[in-house]
């Protein structure tokens, strides 16, 4: 097995798996009464490293923190990096962004898919595009995603429902 082989959290329990994400600390985390609040210190918009809050909702149907909360205990993580590697079953080192990329495109190809039309941007968009069908505002999104500009982030979320509150429905 090789540093890539990690399977916990899910990367649908994770929203914003970029490199701001992967450097995640325990630290970084806050508990909530409602989830959690993540402290990514730097990220491409934030090369300052002035640092941006975001919330994560504890969830009902994907349950992220509770998933996160199961991988630190399992993997036995106390401090440190959150993302990390999993060899023959030992904790290993912090993740990449290119390792992120690796395991989305094999988990991918595990489902079916083709690996080379994944990365881990998929996992943003694929947030993005799933929060705009449940019918997110795009402002909501905006606080996740981080974008600075609505048109770049508008670009993201995939026509998932091209009909639904489509402009015509009532009159044509």
């Amino acid at each position: 097995m090789t540093s890539t082989s990690v399977h916990a959290p899910r990367p649908a329990d994770a929203p914003a798996l970029s490199l701001g994400a992967v450097a995640l600390t325990v630290a970084d985390l806050e508990r909530v009464p409602d989830g959690l609040r993540v402290r990514v210190v730097r990220s491409k918009t934030d090369q300052e490293g002035r640092g941006v809050l975001i919330a994560v909702p504890a969830g009902r149907r994907l349950n992220p923190v509770a998933h996160l909360d199961a991988w630190l205990a399992r993997a036995g993580i106390p401090d440190g990096p959150v993302f990390r590697s999993l060899v023959n079953g030992r904790v290993g080192s912090a993740l990449t962004g290119q390792s992120v990329s690796l395991i989305v495109k094999r988990r991918a190809a595990a489902a079916g898919y083709a690996a080379a039309d994944f990365a881990a941007h998929s996992l943003r968009a694929g947030f993005l595009t799933s929060a705009a069908a449940a019918g997110a505002s795009i402002w909501k999104m905006r606080e996740v995603s981080r974008h600075k500009s609505v048109q770049v982030l508008s670009d993201y979320v995939r026509n998932s429902d091209l009909l639904k509150d489509h402009a015509g429905k009532d009159f044509l």
